[in-house]
Formats: C-alpha cells, sequence, structure tokens
C-alpha cells in the first residue's frame, strides 16, 4: 500500500506506474481515492467543528446552571443532544469511507523502481548473469521420480487414499537428502549471520492482507474452516507478520532472519509431465531469509539476498542464472523483483529457484511496522528470498546433477 500522500500530491505518476504494469483497469482507483479522501477529510472537519461547539455548549451550560437559568441550560442541554446525534451519523459514514478507501489503496500497484524493466509478463523478464556453464551429458537423464521410485523414496498412491493429489510420502534416503538439505539451507543462513526461525504455520487474515495482496491469497492459501486462520504459503507471512504493530529500535537494525517452515499452496490447474514426481505439491517444505532494514539500506540487502541463492546453489554444483522481472511480473506489492533459475540437463532449460523481493514500505505501511529514529518514527523496508524450497529441489537436484554415478544409483 502506498502513501496516500502521494495519491493526493502526484496522482499521474501512480497512474503512470499502473500503466507500466499493464493493470489499466485500475486506473479509475487513483481518483476513486482522491475523492473519499476528500469526503473523509470534510467528515472529520465537520466532526472537529460539532465537538468545539458540544464542548464549548458543555461550559455554557455548567455556566447557566450555576446561575439558576435552569431554562435556557435545558435548551442548551437539548442542542448538545442533537450534537451527539450528527456526530454519531459523521462517525458512521467516516468509518464506511474509510473502509471503502483502505480496500482501495490496497489494490493500487506498489510503485516499481526506475530500474526494473517494462514488459507484460514473465516471458519478457531479461536475463542478467550465468553463473556455471551449462551441460546435457551424453546419455539420457531419468526423470526424478523414476531415481526416487528406484530408491524406494516417494509413494504419491498412498497419499492419494490419505490425503489427494498433490500430496507424498518420502521415505528411506530420499527422505533423508529432504532433511539434509533443510539442514544445509539452514546453517548455511546461519554462516550469513541470520537468526534461525521456527514460526507458527497458521496466522490471521490480518496478517495476510498486510504481506499480500487479495488476488495472491485467493489463489494460494488455505483457509481454516470456522476459524480466523490461514495455513502459510511461506514462512514469510508470519515472520513480517511478527513485526505487526511494533515500533523497533533503530540501534536493532537491521533485522535478519533465516525461517524454516512447511509452505501449504492450493497449486490449482497445476498438471503434465513435470508436475507428477515432486512439482506443484500441495504441500512442501522451505528455507526463507527475511530482511527488515532502513529504507536506504533496503537495496545493498536484496543484492545481498539474492546472491546468497546464487552461492548456496553453487555449492551444490548446480547452475545457475539471474532474471529481472518486468513490470509486469511483480505482484502488486514488490518494488523490484530477481529471480534465481537453476539449469536442468534432462530438460535443457533453467526453471525458476528462488526470487528474491524488495517491497519498499509497502507491508509495513499496512502492518504498522516502525522504527523510531532520532527525527521520529519511519516505516522500515521490508525484503524476502527464499534460499531452497526443499521438496521441490530434491527433485531439482536429482535431475541437475552430473549423473556420472548413475549406474550407482540404478543399481542401488
Amino acid at each position: 500500500m502506498i502513501d496516500i500522500n502521494l495519491i493526493r500530491e502526484n496522482k499521474e505518476l501512480v497512474k503512470e506506474n499502473i500503466k507500466k504494469k499493464f493493470q489499466e483497469e485500475k486506473l479509475p482507483l487513483v481518483d476513486d481515492v482522491i475523492e473519499l479522501d476528500k469526503r473523509i477529510r470534510e467528515c472529520k472537519y465537520q466532526g472537529d467543528s460539532l465537538r468545539q461547539e458540544r464542548n464549548a455548549t458543555s461550559d455554557e451550560i455548567g455556566i447557566l446552571f450555576r446561575d439558576k437559568k435552569v431554562e435556557e441550560a435545558n435548551a442548551k442541554k437539548q442542542r448538545v443532544v442533537e450534537i451527539n446525534n450528527q456526530l454519531q451519523d459523521i462517525e458512521k459514514e467516516e468509518n464506511e469511507l474509510s473502509e471503502e478507501l483502505k480496500s482501495k489503496m490496497m489494490a493500487i500497484p506498489n510503485i516499481i523502481d526506475d530500474s526494473v524493466p517494462i514488459g507484460k509478463d514473465d516471458s519478457e523478464n531479461v536475463e542478467i548473469e550465468k553463473f556455471g556453464e551449462p551441460f546435457v551429458p551424453d546419455y539420457e537423464i531419468p526423470y526424478h521420480a523414476d531415481i526416487c521410485a528406484v530408491l524406494n523414496g516417494l509413494d504419491k498412491e498412498a497419499a492419494g487414499r490419505t490425503s489427494g493429489n498433490g500430496f507424498y510420502y518420502l521415505m528411506g534416503d530420499i527422505a533423508r537428502l529432504h532433511s539434509a538439505m533443510l539442514s544445509y539451507a539452514r546453517d548455511f543462513m546461519i554462516d550469513k549471520g541470520f537468526t534461525y526461525c521456527v514460526p507458527p504455520f497458521m496466522i490471521r487474515s490480518d496478517v495476510v492482507t498486510g504481506v499480500m495482496s487479495f488476488a495472491e491469497m485467493d489463489a494460494m492459501m488455505y483457509k481454516i474452516e470456522n476459524e480466523d486462520l490461514y495455513l502459510i504459503g511461506t514462512s514469510e507471512h508470519s515472520m513480517i507478520g511478527k513485526y505487526k504493530g511494533q515500533i523497533v529500535k533503530e540501534e536493532e537494525l537491521p533485522i535478519t532472519l533465516t525461517s524454516y517452515s512447511p509452505c501449504f499452496r492450493k497449486e490449482v490447474g497445476s498438471h503434465g509431465l513435470e508436475e507428477r514426481g515432486l512439482y506443484r505439491v500441495h504441500q512442501f517444505e522451505k528455507q526463507e531469509m527475511i530482511v527488515l532494514c532502513k529504507p536506504e539500506e533496503s537495496m545493498d540487502w536484496y543484492n545481498k539476498m539474492w546472491s546468497y541463492t546464487v552461492e548456496f546453489f553453487r555449492s551444490l554444483d548446480v547452475p545457475v542464472r539471474t532474471l529481472e522481472c518486468c513490470s509486469g511480473d511483480l505482484a502488486d506489492l514488490k518494488v523490484k523483483s530477481c529471480d534465481v533459475e537453476a539449469w536442468s540437463p534432462r530438460q535443457k532449460k533453467y526453471f525458476e529457484v528462488g526470487s528474491c523481493s524488495t517491497l519498499g514500505d509497502a507491508q509495513a505501511r499496512r502492518l504498522g511496522i516502525r522504527a523510531k529514529g532520532e527525527n521520529g518514527n519511519y516505516l522500515l523496508s521490508t525484503l524476502n528470498n527464499p534460499l531452497v524450497a526443499i521438496c521441490t529441489q530434491v527433485g531439482n537436484w536429482l535431475k541437475s546433477l552430473n549423473f556420472q554415478a548413475k549406474s550407482t544409483l540404478i543399481s542401488a
């Protein structure tokens, strides 16, 4: 959510940003917000004027009763009743207008960074750099689900009976590989100076709407029936929510956290060969990194965070590349985003394994996360980047290996 003052003072900039994101249907929201803001301020002015009148009238009533002018005092008391009734109506209107304003404000996309390339969708993302040489061996690489089957490591049939499509059992050495990847990812981030955290796996709706857009929420998250709780789609949600309504001491900045969690996703419409293994599943585990920092430090942290993902995958000898996400591929709260993609010799292409994002103060504004500085309180910048999605990455890692040990795997 952007600052209302920006819309008041430079609505054309906000409209131009909407056009850059190819969301022209949202252009009327800017004028709607300006009109609602005007009406809310009129309500506040009327309310303040009536409260001043009520206070002055109350003082007059006291004087009149003191001077035994009961009839005049009672007439004034009737005016106080009228003022209270008017205030009740005005406050109700102000609350309704404020809710409508908030809803429209939350639908207006954040201002993207000037460096973001303009494009309609992910097909127009821009490659930045490659790390490691892509290779394709001179033998056929088995699909990761087939490797898991040889090792008796994956059981989706049984999971279908217990939980439905999109779930799985990991068994034996594949389950051990899964746990080993988690441990390695955790320690990798701890060695970078991040504090390890295991967060709640369910969060309330006011936290959900504070960290993501309504459209993302509906597409991704599972709602707990008859409870104001959602299963998290990523630990970013509960980790940022940890600071909801808090004023952080400036000397505690930056806050750098790495969190483990299971992630629950609807993944509507997934299908095809790449989904028959450990892709597009409803449940997986992930190691995340979160940073809350001063606004002027956000780009430095952004560059550090995506580089950590690159370093992690290169430590596994997996070739990767980075892509600058174009304007149309950015979620509404994002200022700038960079995808890290790993090379698949079996598919002979790169696939996404991480996406580093800076959201400016959008999440902090929604959730009321501030720092106390010498010149007063200010909103923090928030950043997030998944180091690795473990379950999916087990499949990615298996299929990205240089299969010189192929015969050992197959005979195991």
